[in-house]
């Protein structure tokens, strides 16, 4: 799903800079003549990735900021040095935003809330008419000026700047999105299915790092966090459940 919500990210950024829309009126992929778009995206996994080879495809001009540097020479060898990569910090965010046409954060943490890099005063930097599309909403948000949207009405403005929170965006494509999710997670129903719940998980280390609840229990740590809950390991838990 990190896949298609980033792919999605692109291609409504390049949606809503149209003028009928509220945007800059900007072609992303610019023409003969016409300078390409910018877009900054924030995070280079999965997300930012997707993101960047739709904005690439596009003909735009994107920029990564990522801080791990093992990821950024991944992302370099696989997106053929046509991105910039940039380490992340708040001063260079700050200076990347400055330009930007559209901005996309893909900062997720699995099962965490996203950490607030945005500030509003960032915001204000941006151009009139820039668009700021934030995958993370699903997690909170990355920005202090985002907010949950939905697809029957996905954008607000916010000095000027179109911000694009849907929360889960692969909704908007639900053909594609159900498929390439069946795909990944039939072998575990399999599983399931043949052994029994407990078993499967304590048979499949992939499985059981997927495990958010067991037994009434909250077995992932993140997620007991971010709800204030009690975290207990599966491991504490699978003997339990299966008694």
């Amino acid at each position: 799903m990190s896949e298609v919500a980033g792919r999605l990210a692109a291609q409504a950024g390049a949606h809503y800079l149209e003028k009928p829309l509220g945007g800059r009126g900007l072609l992303l992929g610019g023409v003969a003549g016409v300078a390409p778009g910018k877009v900054v995206v924030i995070g280079g996994g999965i997300v930012g990735y997707n993101a960047a080879v739709i904005a690439l495809g596009l003909g735009a001009q994107v920029t990564i900021l990522e801080r791990s540097v093992d990821r950024m020479r991944h992302l370099e060898e696989v997106l053929h040095g046509r991105v910039s990569l940039l380490m992340s910090s708040t001063l260079q965010l700050e200076e990347s935003l400055e330009n930007a046409d559209v901005v996309i954060g893909a900062v997720l943490i699995p099962g965490a809330l996203a950490p607030k890099l945005v500030t509003r005063e960032m915001i204000r930097e941006l151009k009139e008419g820039s668009v700021f599309c934030d995958v993370a909403i699903d997690q909170g948000g990355c920005a202090e000026t985002s907010h949950p949207t939905t697809h029957d009405d996905p954008v607000y403005v916010v000095d000027g700047v179109t911000h694009y929170c849907v929360a889960n965006m692969p909704g908007a494509v639900p053909i594609t999105s159900t498929k390439a999710l069946t795909n990944v997670t039939l072998p575990y129903v399999e599983a399931i299915a043949e052994h029994g719940l407990d078993e499967a998980v304590a048979r499949d280390p992939s499985l059981a790092r997927g495990v958010n609840v067991l037994g009434g229990k909250v077995t992932y740590e993140a997620v007991a966090e971010a709800h204030g809950v009690d975290y207990i390991p599966l491991e504490d838990v699978l003997p339990a459940v299966a008694a």
